[in-house]
């Protein structure tokens, strides 16, 4: 009968099912409709299609044995029925299909051996389930429940012989010894079980009970914080259970580790970290065959496509003596189990082949051949099969042939063989390696003659390219203890023709590799400088604005000291130890210059410019100055001018921290964006959260986070304090590749010891330099790291590594301000002599000097040379600083100097 192609019918199931079988939720729809549609034959044979490919959730089980049972007519219909429930019960650990299970059993209690029938489920059903804490109970009150039916019904039919007092004694010691197990078990609301008995029972609860009760109350109140948060957690709950699992396994019973696997794999079984967890605690602790077979069984249904369950199947059912030929239809099951890389079926074919190695007795010919040809078997499947679905056999270093080499060398003698293999495994791309030239030379070494062992040497000197010195070395040590002299010259020139030719290689690579650094370094400055010219038009086309005269006229309406910079100078030398000073000024305006009070006419020129300018300035805040609190703020800077609604952003970025009150974004007076801010939370713990996203990436550009300090108040005030000394657990890397990443660093770093910390300079646009700072755990890892790492590849570039040591920092205490309004202030040296590179100088070079001129670079960075004017004796009375001048010098003075030389 065919269905019509609707999305509401089972047509479109059976098409897919018919496509690919292993389709789990194309079964499950299939069932749904067919339930729905009645057609109960088709169902069963659904429903039995998909038990045989995958295990059935508890609602596919309790669904199908529900339907079951209301066709059962005859006692041969129930027959099957209990073979259903068998199925059931083995897939998962199901405390409702144990419950219908002893229920249904119940029902046929009337037959012959009906009621023994009926205690023997009880008594599975106790043993998979009873420990479940919070559903284990029900079991336990059916039990008793049963069994009290069936003390009231033989107390109502005897006639009081002493057969049937008997009876009854022992039906009444049945009920107590289930009280007695119940109470020795930590499940939920066993308090009302405790009460239930001590009312039940004459003689009232015995004191041995009530130990017992006590003890598991006390168990029960150790694990029901982890119970706690499995009923509060949402599914799959598998964190939970994971803390669950270790703590019953730190308690050490071996039933109740076993029962909350059962738990866990319940809900996630579908987690392969799972399953093998399970089977390892199985394998090791309780070594029980039933039980560690039928969980290994379990594991590779559910989870089909992890190599390593299969593995551990295997290794289980020889382990426990099962026939070879359920290993081997194990096996077949597993190479159609569909891994997802070719290198599984690598390991799960060298599972096999270790499996029928330790069968062979090496006395009979029946299970070596049998060996050999599933090597060959290998073999062809690997080059076959894996190569038309993976384009490679998984098996690059050919480690099977290896074995097999081995195998007949060793066990076989068959030297023959042995070489023929090793032939084929060098043709297939391994004689460039030294290690497999090696390993067949120990091959050689211990089962064959010096005659090939020179042979193999030979060929390793003229083939090998990863590691030539080793193999030289090991080929002339052999001619030193075996060889003759003619041995002897032969190899030496044999060696030194090869690491020759290896060495004008070496300097031809490296040349070339030199090249191409500075050709990329070179492309690399040409894209930065084109992105900075880019950057620099953006900003320029941004500013719009009228005459100078406007923006005066504005700048004094609206006060140029609503919103000032805090600047900042930061450094690139560590993680923040390492110094970089704040230089802080507030809103108040530079170190306390106050705003000229407002016009209360318009200014000349206003309705002139108003058109042009009416959308530059920005209106002041609404917050008022007295409301703005700098305990509740931090200053935000290094902001791109061209970032797009910098309020809204900066919400959205320390709205985590806490509820922020105000984002106050300066502008200029003709409406460009200055690049930083001020943000203003309600709470003063938001601080402190907000700080700690420093140097975080807003629109690809790491800004900086400070707090806010009035300067004038707080001159001394500095966030961070520079470190002059040498940082030995810290090395500085230079020379690293632009597209290096943390994450590639650590790896490259962590190999050398336990890396606390890792830190990529950039400059204040994100972009990296190239340099990085690594903290090790102590400082013989850092040690460590240097001999190690420094002059080593990374990605082409050599690196250069060294301890941590910052350069000295002379800073004034108190940093002089950029600029002082209505005051002059000495300009800084820019160039060599004291002027812009492009200006003049005025100063004769004979009065010219550099004060340092043993300047030292430390880890990448030279302090700048400070230029001074000397009367021509170094260190004399007469010298005089460009940047600082303790004595000024008259024009006469000036002239004694010049005539003077």
């Amino acid at each position: 009968q065919c269905y019509n192609a609707n999305v509401n019918t089972p047509h479109v199931p059976f098409l897919q099912l018919s496509i690919n079988a292993f389709d789990y939720n194309c079964h499950v729809d299939l069932i749904k409709l067919l339930q729905q549609e009645g057609k109960l034959h088709r169902l069963r044979k659904a429903r039995q299609k998909m038990s045989e490919l995958f295990p059935l959730t508890e609602e596919i089980w309790l669904d199908w044995l529900k339907d079951e049972i209301r066709l059962t007519e005859d006692e041969s219909d129930r027959e099957k029925v209990y073979e259903l429930f068998e199925r059931a019960v083995k897939d998962y650990v199901c405390p409702e299909i144990w419950l219908e299970y002893v229920q249904y059993s119940i029902g046929g209690m009337g037959a012959q051996g009906g009621i023994e029938r009926v205690r023997s489920i009880f008594e599975r059903a106790l043993t998979a389930v009873g420990l479940h804490m919070t559903k284990g109970a029900s079991i336990w009150e059916a039990y008793r429940e049963f069994e009290i039916v069936i003390l009231s019904t033989v107390q109502v039919v005897t006639l009081g012989s002493y057969s049937d007092l008997l009876q009854n004694i022992r039906m009444l010691e049945r009920i107590h010894t289930l009280f007695r197990r119940q109470l020795a078990v930590p499940l939920m609301d066993m308090e009302g079980t405790y009460a239930e008995y001590a009312d039940w029972a004459d003689d009232g609860v015995p004191e041995t009970v009530t130990h017992q009760y006590r003890r598991a109350l006390q168990q029960l109140e150790k694990c029901k914080p982890v119970e706690e948060a499995l009923l509060v957690s949402e599914p799959p709950k598998l964190a939970e259970y994971q803390a669950y699992i270790d703590f019953e396994m730190k308690e050490g019973d071996p039933a109740r580790v076993q029962i909350i696997f059962e738990r866990a794999l319940a809900e996630n079984c579908l987690v392969p970290d799972l399953w093998f967890k399970y089977t390892t605690y199985l394998d090791r602790q309780l070594k029980i065959k039933d039980l560690v077979l039928s969980a290994h069984e379990r594991a590779v249904r559910n989870c089909p496509w992890t190599m390593g369950l299969w593995k551990s199947y295997l290794l289980a059912l020889e382990r426990h003596g099962a026939d070879h030929q359920t290993v081997t239809d194990v096996f077949e099951k597993a190479l159609n189990a569909g891994f997802i890389q070719a290198t599984d079926y690598v390991e799960i074919w060298q599972s096999n082949l270790g499996y029928l190695r330790r069968r062979v007795d090496f006395k009979w010919s029946r299970e070596l051949d049998e060996l050999r040809a599933a090597f060959a078997r290998s073999l062809d499947y690997l080059k076959q099969d894996v190569e038309e679905r993976f384009s490679e056999s998984g098996d690059l270093s050919c480690t099977i042939m290896q074995v097999w080499a081995r195998i007949e060398a060793l066990h076989c003698k068959n030297m023959q063989k042995a070489r023929e293999l090793w032939d084929s495994i060098m043709t297939k791309g391994n004689a460039k390696y030294a290690n497999m030239w090696l390993e067949y030379y120990n091959l050689e070494r211990s089962y064959g003659d010096a005659a090939h062992c020179r042979k193999a040497l030979h060929r390793a000197v003229q083939c090998t390219s990863d590691y030539p010195e080793h193999v030289c070395d090991v080929l002339l040590n052999f001619e030193r203890v075996e060889g003759s002299l003619e041995d002897w010259d032969a190899a030496v020139q044999k060696t030194e023709t090869k690491l020759n030719r290896v060495n004008e290689q070496r300097v031809a690579e490296k040349e070339a590799l030199l090249t191409r650094q500075e050709e990329e370094k070179a492309e690399h400055r040409r894209k930065a400088k084109a992105d900075k010219k880019a950057q620099k038009k953006s900003q320029k086309a941004n500013r719009t604005g009228d005459k100078r005269k406007a923006e005066d006229e504005y700048e004094e309406e609206w006060g140029e000291d609503e919103e000032l910079p805090s600047k900042r100078l930061r450094g690139e030398e560590g993680f923040g130890s390492t110094a970089t000073e704040e230089l802080m000024e507030t809103e108040s305006g530079l170190f306390g210059r106050r705003a000229p009070p407002p016009r209360k006419s318009e200014p000349p020129g206003f309705h002139k410019n108003q058109q042009g300018l009416s959308e530059a300035p920005r209106q002041p805040q609404d917050m008022s100055k007295e409301q703005r609190k700098d305990e509740d703020s931090v200053f935000v800077s290094n902001l791109a001018f061209n970032l797009e609604d910098p309020e809204g952003k900066l919400r959205t970025f320390f709205q985590g921290c806490g509820t922020v009150q105000q984002v106050r974004p300066v502008f200029t007076v003709k409406g460009a964006f200055r690049g930083y801010c001020y943000v203003q939370f309600e709470d003063r713990l938001a601080v402190a959260e907000a700080l700690k996203l420093d140097r975080q990436e807003v629109d690809g550009r790491p800004i900086y986070v400070s707090p806010c300090v009035d300067k004038n108040k707080n001159p001394d005030f500095k966030v961070f304090k520079y470190k002059t000394a040498v940082e030995q657990h810290k090395i500085f890397i230079s020379g690293l590749p632009y597209s290096c990443t943390k994450e590639t660093l650590e790896d490259l770093c962590k190999q050398h010891g336990t890396v606390k910390a890792i830190r990529l300079i950039t400059n204040r646009s994100g972009k990296p330099k190239g340099l990085a700072y690594v903290e090790y755990e102590n400082e013989a890892q850092a040690s460590q790291a240097v001999l190690k790492m420094d002059g080593t590849m990374l990605e082409n570039f050599t690196l250069s590594v060294a301890i941590s040591n910052p350069p000295s920092r002379k800073m004034e205490d108190k940093a002089a301000p950029s600029r002082i309004l209505g005051a002059a202030m000495m300009r800084q040296p820019q160039g060599a002599r004291g002027k812009g590179r492009t200006q003049i100088s005025l100063l004769p070079r004979s009065l010219y000097r550099q004060s340092d001129p043993d300047a030292k670079a430390e880890n990448g960075t030279i302090s700048a040379p400070h230029a001074t004017v000397t009367d021509g004796v170094h260190g004399g009375p007469g010298t005089a600083s460009l940047d600082t001048q303790t004595k000024s010098l008259s024009n006469e003075d000036f002239a004694r100097m010049l005539l003077k030389k």
